[in-house]
């Protein structure tokens, strides 16, 4: 799989939520921010190469600057049910394949009608909930490093979020029917997109730090008793 865009599909910089199920939003980080979120990705990570999020004061004034990006496309009910970290460098240079974020993070498991597998990751219970779920999401990406072209943007196929839940051995299929464009940013940049658009990412061609905080969105509440894990409290366990 080589980085391009397809001669059907938009330039990445002319995506747009509504239509295509991704966005870049520049510059939406000052320097003080930047420097700070810099500073948490640092202390999260550590020696890893990714990790999920929970509370602590410097997560909440992270997110409150973006916060408003959320509102404006899901509504003053929108807010953040899951934090990952990553950091691609020259030692932690590893590929995505084309797929579907499928599964949402809970504060306890509770069997419910239609919400199925579950599995467990740092400790907190996922699930794979029924689609119109992921649909009512957003996922936005803080950049905090440049990532250009040899530095593995974010890929993104158009318009698949409207696709459905796609068969997993079918999301590379469906890449390269509808072709892809690559999300790059620069530090400070943030992309929106929309849960459940397939995606994937390279490893990188000139490996540099790649810092993102990656914050999934929602509006409304779960059906059946579950309830959203919160990541501004601390982890919790189910």
């Amino acid at each position: 799989m080589s980085i391009q865009t397809s001669k059907h599909v938009p330039a990445a910089s002319a995506l747009r939520l509504d239509s295509d199920g991704a966005e870049h939003f520049p510059a939406v980080l000052s320097g003080s921010e930047l420097t700070s979120l810099r500073a948490l990705a640092d202390a999260t990570l550590k020696d890893g190469s990714g990790a999920r999020v929970f509370g602590g004061a410097a997560l909440r004034d992270a997110l409150e600057p973006v916060g408003c990006l959320a509102r404006a496309v899901l509504g003053a009910a929108a807010r953040p049910v899951r934090v990952v970290m990553f950091d691609k460098t020259a030692t932690a240079n590893w590929a995505v394949a084309w797929h579907q974020d499928r599964t949402i993070a809970v504060r306890a498991r509770r069997e419910a009608p239609e919400f199925g597998p579950w599995t467990r990751k740092t400790g907190v219970p996922h699930v794979e909930p029924p689609f119109d779920v992921l649909a009512g999401m957003i996922t936005l990406r803080l950049h905090l490093d440049d990532c250009g072209q040899d530095n593995a943007p974010l890929l993104v196929v158009p318009g698949s979020h409207r696709l459905g839940r796609v068969p997993a051995p079918d999301t590379a299929t469906v890449a390269r029917r509808f072709g892809w464009a690559a999300c790059l940013a620069s530090p400070g940049d943030a992309w929106i997109y929309a849960t459940p658009i397939i995606h994937a990412s390279e490893r990188a061609r000139r490996p540099a730090r790649r810092r993102v905080l990656q914050v999934d969105y929602a509006n409304r509440d779960l059906p059946h008793g579950l309830e959203w894990a919160d990541p501004l409290e601390a982890a919790v366990a189910g």
